[in-house]
């Protein structure tokens, strides 16, 4: 259990006095600005300010809350946290500065950490309520390049890649942008902007301003919207309203992260601020890795194939015995499963469904199957008949809205699925907002510009996703191609579907990047023909006791040591287009011990034949230094036990 300590004595001050909130280290300042009308503060690290947060409050029905600000009650919180699914580390030590700001019709709430300042309102109004307003400026004190997806719309997979501009340029795209979002200033420092504990409410979404800020932004509520074909829907009429809700409720935490590239790599705000989990008891939630069949067309080719592939139980069967070998927990079955995609409950005649899922049972791999949204939407019943037949989870895909309507489908969801030991996986969704800690069955979600793109997932988008979507939580990347390209030599599709980067740079992503349900995307055809390298991903675990960065810089590369029991995985990749060389100390190791090392490392000739790889084993330990080199849009990847 968590242990929870508050101070004994709280501080106080009023409105009319200087209000200064200090993080626990001391090193971080929040100047909290409360004279009427103008909710704020600015935050400061080490003498150095780095930004204000201006215009703070909301509208709720005809009832403000922020305009004006009384007492002001500070505690110092500790808190030790184990997650149930732990992404970066199993325990973590928790501390901050909470700050209770009195206000009309509520509480603001200020917490101030070691690395990072996030703030909610408590509100209390009677009823139900239409919030008409929820407003908050970001604006830099220093010069910042943003990095962020952009979208023309609030009707958006959030699948977008990166682009790396100036606030001014953002404004005059007119864009929106998703959560999370990174701005990226002098001497290193990183801002990373996002929301956690959103509930009954729209995601949250940024827009840059003329002078200089960014400013929330979100979708209105729907009035009215009509379905498109199996999977989609459109917004007929949107509602006068962000969101009708409980007029006394806590609202979504939304942060800042304050750090640099390193750290960004192992902070664990989300964590921190996250609701206790609403499931129980929770030792049924299983992570793993899933052997996939869409991206590499379903279409295995090895001298073992005398069926012929397509959606049946054969291909599935030989996909399931792949993963049996190999220890793969999942198969996935992807679209095409069922005989109408609109009917959840009758598999196409060929995929013999009870003799499958009993042949993964016998085998020991379990079976999650894919679904189109709406389809789940019009049949909530089907989590329990997938608990009789067996099935161990589904995968919810093409939401691609994030207004309060979804925002709660995805809770109904999670949470019937919870009734029945159901994982969850969401594609086509918004990124992680904190439901996946009150249900922590739910094990990923997608939100990011992923290897589905094939030749639109390039490694100079791919190096940011660590540093920005991962930061706040499970990314279904699907990661894993085995035909590697560089992406001047990129031609591929499925069923010979490519991977641009070298080998071992897909091999890395298994380290770097942090998933519940980590896919291998390719063909067991090809991870048969490279049974190196399938036994050294399979061997990666998805769940973590520590993480190490050894090295980083956000846009350039990566570095790290994650840890799980008593063996050490290090992965790194780049995204530029020339050579690294990077000197990699091994000083995490304990002391006095030797240790072996296998590694995979990028050959002479993967700048130009991304395939080529070399395999080299030594004794280390902890005073080792590693001479690493990353060819262009490269890897390493190594276990040390």
């Amino acid at each position: 259990m968590a242990a929870l300590l508050w101070a004994a004595i709280a501080t106080t001050a009023t409105a009319a006095k200087a209000v200064q909130v200090t993080s626990p280290d001391g090193k971080i300042v929040v100047d909290l600005n409360t004279q009427k009308g103008q909710l704020g503060w600015t935050v400061s690290r080490a003498g150095q300010q780095l930004f204000s947060v201006e215009g703070v409050g909301m509208t709720l029905g005809q009832k403000t809350v922020g305009t004006t600000a009384g007492r002001v009650t500070q505690k110092p919180l500790r808190e030790t946290l184990r997650p149930v699914v732990p992404l970066k580390f199993s325990s973590i030590d928790a501390a901050c500065t909470e700050a209770r700001v009195s206000v009309e019709n509520g509480t603001l709430v200020l917490r101030v950490m070691d690395n990072a300042v996030a703030y909610r309102f408590e509100t209390r109004v009677k009823g139900e309520v239409e919030v008409t307003g929820d407003r908050f400026i970001l604006r830099p004190a220093v010069a910042v390049q943003t990095h962020v997806q952009q979208t023309g719309s609030f009707n958006s997979s959030c699948e977008e890649s990166y682009t790396h501009q100036s606030i001014g340029d953002w404004h005059e795209s007119g864009n929106i942008g998703h959560t999370p979002a990174l701005l990226s200033g002098d001497n290193d420092l990183q801002l990373l902007i996002a929301e956690t504990d959103l509930r009954d409410y729209p995601h949250l979404c940024l827009r840059a301003t003329a002078d200089g800020a960014l400013e929330s932004a979100f979708p209105p509520a729907a009035q009215k919207w009509e379905a498109h074909g199996d999977r989609s829907y459109h917004v007929a009429e949107e509602a006068p309203y962000l969101a009708k809700t409980q007029g006394t409720r806590a609202f979504s935490w939304r942060y800042v992260v304050i750090t640099d590239s390193k750290g960004l790599l192992t902070q664990t705000v989300p964590v921190q601020l996250a609701a206790k989990s609403e499931i129980g008891d929770a030792s049924w939630v299983r992570p793993g890795q899933v052997s996939w069949e869409w991206w590499n067309g379903a279409a295995p080719f090895g001298p073992d194939v005398t069926f012929r592939y397509g959606c049946n139980y054969e291909t599935y069967a030989y996909f399931a015995d792949f993963a049996a070998k190999y220890g793969v927990e999942y198969i996935l079955l992807d679209e095409g499963w069922a005989m109408d995609t609109r009917d959840p409950f009758t598999p196409n005649e060929y995929m013999r469904l009870p003799e499958l899922i009993k042949h993964c049972k016998d085998v020991g791999v379990g079976v999650i199957i894919w679904l189109p949204w709406l389809t789940v939407e019009n049949h909530m019943e089907l989590f329990k008949t997938y608990a009789e037949w067996g099935v161990a989870g589904v995968k919810v895909d093409f939401m691609d809205h994030f207004d309060q309507w979804m925002v709660n489908f995805y809770e109904r969801v999670v949470k019937e699925a919870a009734k029945y030991q159901l994982l969850v996986d969401f594609h086509g969704a918004f990124t992680p907002a904190g439901l996946e800690y009150r249900y922590p069955n739910l094990i990923s979600y997608e939100g990011v510009r992923g290897l589905e793109q094939m030749g639109n997932c390039p490694p100079n988008n791919t190096i940011f996703i660590p540093f920005i979507r991962n930061a706040v939580g499970a990314a279904d990347f699907t990661p894993g191609g085995m035909n590697n390209m560089q992406p001047d030599r990129y031609r591929a599709t499925r069923p010979n579907a490519g991977a641009m980067g070298t080998r071992v740079f897909q091999m890395a992503l298994y380290v770097m990047l942090e998933s519940g349900v980590q896919m291998l995307a390719d063909s067991p055809t090809r991870y048969y023909q490279n049974d190196d390298c399938t036994r050294y991903i399979a061997s990666v675990p998805v769940t973590w006791d520590e993480t190490r960065c050894l090295s980083a810089v956000v846009g350039d590369h990566a570095i790290l040591a994650r840890r799980s029991g008593d063996k050490w995985f290090v992965g790194a990749i780049q995204g530029t287009d020339h050579t690294q060389r990077h000197r990699v100390r091994l000083d995490f190791l304990p002391e006095g011990r030797t240790f072996k090392m296998k590694a995979f490392v990028d050959g002479i000739n993967a700048d130009y034949q991304a395939m080529h790889y070399n395999v080299v084993e030594q004794e280390v330990t902890s005073a080792t230094e590693l001479d690493v080199t990353l060819m262009r849009n490269g890897g390493f990847a190594a276990v040390i036990e």
